[in-house]
């Protein structure tokens, strides 16, 4: 209520007030609805982190263990709350060490605003003490970047960067701010941005396109839609349930798509890519009109591009017309926001069913349970699997955790196990594939949606990454749940070298420390599993405590993931063993 109450006050003002750039920082903050900030203080950024404390009451402060740690913080935030994440660090290797999950941000479209600080204006270009241009540095993984010098230029920047990092396809921001004009004082006044000379985040859809569109997919056989985040980001999960319910198009999701309708819709055919399932895979190169909404056709989804849907009138609808064309050639673009294309759409489409070629996706899930699924999920082996972890995870949580993964085969079989009945349940890092992105993510999506239940499944390589975290939540009291599946391997990369290196296991093979010692000296409760037969108990156990937990899972050291489309294939060359 006070953060609303200072934002209406700082909104409705028509007069200025004269105070120092560190404290226009702060109030710029709170005018954006700015609660919680996530950093690590240092020289640089020292005045802004003194306001900082003046103003306790109305933004808490999250300090991380390391600034990567603040931005994957940031990065959950948004990806549960569909906010503004917010982050700060100061110059030089505090602004550095922000660059991974910038750019980690930038390829998942996740809308951030990171401040630095920086040395004096009067230092800048002297090689001074902690003095990076971070400005160049971020350039190729920010939507947008600035740097200040002046008190006078804070307000209008700082507008301009929250306009950007959640306007049309969003994504990260970054402001660098130097020392003398955080202490230099000036009338403030703040204005919200409404609008950027050049910058059209949201394009006009045509008409003629949109018509296009639905004549291809009322006259099609066999229609297949592919969609990704940008029915999330565009909050368009209701209005995408209704087109594909009235059209009656199998649906198949790229990881950052999944949850955007419950997995057990009966129109929900699963996930496309390198480690999808088999059905949606194959069937892509048999479709006569591909539907893609709100992706970006990534390698690891197309596989080898000189075969993908070859056969297929291809039908893309995106936000970005930079990604027209970009990888796969389409036949009609529908430019705009995800959610008015597709309520325009709707009432266009005709009704139907398309009962054999849904037959067809059946058919192929049959096989990949057969040979797969069951073996994943209904283990008879000695060893436990990744798979019977989230199936048990399900249960216990009736599908309605937040599921935050790290990179990895357990990311893969977390994607493909979880079941989602919300949305945005589903977040790991995609594009940059950034291992020690889940702990800190997880942070951010509890302190989010704190009445959601947030699990965090990692492997023990990922996981040792960004393992300082422990400590923020310690100090935070975050009741994160915590699932290390430990195969002492970095799995995925040594899934490759058996499969196309001969079993070279180079530099693959992990010897771990006792991670229920290090979870208990955070004083996070704890608990290992060995044996099948504790795993139940073991995960009402943490999903019965009100706090932080740790489970370690101790699982089948070279068990892999399938299927599997080797680098280069394609889709429809989908492994199943």
């Amino acid at each position: 209520m006070e953060i609303k109450t200072e934002e209406n006050k700082l909104k409705q003002s028509s007069t200025t007030e004269r105070i120092s750039g560190s404290e226009a920082i702060i109030k710029c903050l709170l005018a954006e609805g700015v609660d919680i900030l996530y950093g690590y203080p240092g020289g640089a950024i020292m005045p802004v982190y003194d306001e900082l404390y003046k103003y306790q009451d109305k933004i808490h402060h999250v300090l991380t263990r390391h600034e990567q740690g603040a931005t994957h913080s940031a990065q959950g935030y948004a990806r549960i709350s569909g906010k503004v994440g917010v982050c700060m660090a100061t110059s030089g290797p505090g602004a550095t060490n922000l660059i991974t999950g910038i750019a980690d941000a930038q390829i998942d479209s996740t809308p951030m605003v990171c401040i630095t600080g920086q040395v004096g204006s009067h230092l800048l270009g002297s090689d001074a003490f902690q003095e990076t241009d971070i400005v160049g540095i971020s350039t190729p993984v920010t939507k947008w970047n600035c740097q200040i010098t002046k008190a006078s230029q804070i307000p209008e920047m700082l507008a301009k960067a929250f306009y950007i990092a959640k306007s049309g396809r969003p994504g990260p921001v970054l402001i660098d701010i130097t020392k003398d004009a955080q202490f230099e004082e000036f009338d403030f006044k703040y204005e919200k941005c409404k609008g950027v000379r050049s910058y059209k985040p949201v394009p006009e859809t045509d008409t003629t396109s949109l018509q296009a569109a639905a004549d291809l997919i009322n006259s099609a056989k066999k229609p297949l839609i592919v969609w990704g985040q940008g029915v999330i980001l565009s909050k368009a999960e209701e209005e995408f349930k209704a087109v594909i319910e009235k059209a009656g198009i199998p649906s198949a999701w790229t990881i950052l798509g999944a949850s955007a309708i419950p997995t057990d819709h009966t129109l929900n055919v699963g996930m496309v890519g390198m480690h999808g399932n088999y059905a949606p895979n194959v069937l892509t190169n048999e479709c006569d009109v591909l539907i893609a909404i709100g992706m970006r056709f990534d390698d690891r989804v197309t596989g080898n591009l000189a075969s993908y849907a070859k056969q297929a009138k291809v039908i893309h609808f995106e936000i970005d017309p930079a990604e027209i064309d970009k990888n796969v050639k389409t036949d009609i673009a529908v430019l705009g926001d995800a959610k008015a294309s597709l309520k325009s759409l709707l009432p266009l489409l005709e009704p139907n069913s398309h009962n054999d070629w849904h037959q067809k996706f059946k058919d192929l899930y049959a096989i990949e349970y057969d040979k797969v699924i069951k073996h994943d999920l209904h283990p008879t082996k000695e060893g436990l699997t990744m798979g019977e972890v989230l199936k048990e995870i399900n249960i216990q949580t009736k599908g309605e955790a937040a599921i935050v993964s790290d990179v990895g085969q357990h990311q893969m079989i977390a994607c493909r196990y979880a079941d989602f009945k919300v949305s945005k349940s589903n977040i790991t890092s995609g594009g940059l594939g950034t291992m020690g992105f889940a702990l800190p993510a997880a942070i951010g999506a509890k302190m989010a949606a704190p009445e959601r239940e947030v699990v965090m499944i990692a492997g023990d390589g990922g996981y040792q990454m960004t393992i300082q975290e422990l400590g923020t939540i310690f100090q935070q009291r975050v009741p994160v749940k915590i699932v290390v599946l430990n195969n002492e391997f970095l799995g995925m990369v040594r899934q490759w070298q058996q499969l196309f290196f001969d079993k070279r296991y180079a530099s693959t093979e992990m010897t771990n420390p006792d991670f229920i010692t290090i979870a208990k000296g955070y004083h996070i409760e704890a608990q290992k599993v060995t044996e099948r037969k504790n795993l139940k108990a073991a995960i009402k156990d943490m999903i019965d405590c009100e706090g932080p937990y740790f489970l370690e899972v101790r699982v089948e050291k070279e068990d892999n993931v399938f299927p599997m489309i080797p680098t280069g294939a394609s889709v429809s060359d989908i492994r199943l063993e």
